[in-house]
C-alpha cells in the first residue's frame, strides 16, 4: 500500500479531488439546468456536500493547505452517507415509505438508466467514493511523510 501512496504526489491527489468534484458539480447542473430534470430532496443534500468541495479544493491547492484532506472529508463523508442512503432507496433495499422525499420529486424517480445500472444517484455515489478515497490517500500520505 505504501508503494501506491508514494507513487502519487499530494498535489496530484488534490487536483484529482478538484477535477472529480468539478465534474460532479457540472453534471448535476447539466441535469437540472439543461435537461430540466428536477432534483429530489436527497439530491439537494448531496449538492450541499459536493459544491463546497470544489471551492475548498481550489483554495487548498492555491494555498498549499495541508489540512485540505480533512476539510474535504468533512463534506465528502456526510455526502457519501446520504448518497448510500439514496441508492439503497433507489434499489428498493430501503422502503420508500421512510424517505424524506414526500413532497416534490420522488427520490426513486428514474429519469434515465444507462447500461442498465448507471443512474443519477449512482453517479453521485461514485463521485463521493472517489473523492473520499482520494482524500484518505492524501491524509495517509501526509502521515507517512510525518513519520519519515
Amino acid at each position: 500500500m505504501k508503494k501506491i501512496i508514494d507513487a502519487v504526489s499530494q498535489e496530484t491527489l488534490h487536483y484529482a479531488i478538484l477535477i472529480q468534484s468539478s465534474i460532479a458539480m457540472a453534471g448535476s447542473l447539466f441535469f437540472s439546468e439543461v435537461m430540466n430534470l428536477p432534483p429530489c430532496v436527497l439530491c439537494w443534500y448531496q449538492r450541499i456536500a459536493m459544491y463546497p468541495i470544489v471551492i475548498l479544493s481550489a483554495i487548498g491547492i492555491f494555498r498549499n493547505d495541508k489540512s485540505l484532506p480533512i476539510s474535504v472529508l468533512a463534506l465528502s463523508l456526510p455526502g457519501l452517507l446520504i448518497s448510500i442512503y439514496h441508492n439503497l432507496l433507489y434499489w428498493k433495499i430501503i422502503p420508500e415509505s421512510i424517505t424524506p422525499c414526500m413532497l416534490g420529486v420522488s427520490c426513486t424517480t428514474k429519469f434515465f438508466e444507462w447500461f442498465g445500472f448507471i443512474t443519477i444517484p449512482f453517479m453521485a455515489l461514485v463521485a463521493f467514493i472517489v473523492i473520499t478515497v482520494l482524500a484518505c490517500i492524501s491524509l495517509t500520505k501526509q502521515r507517512y511523510e510525518k513519520a519519515a
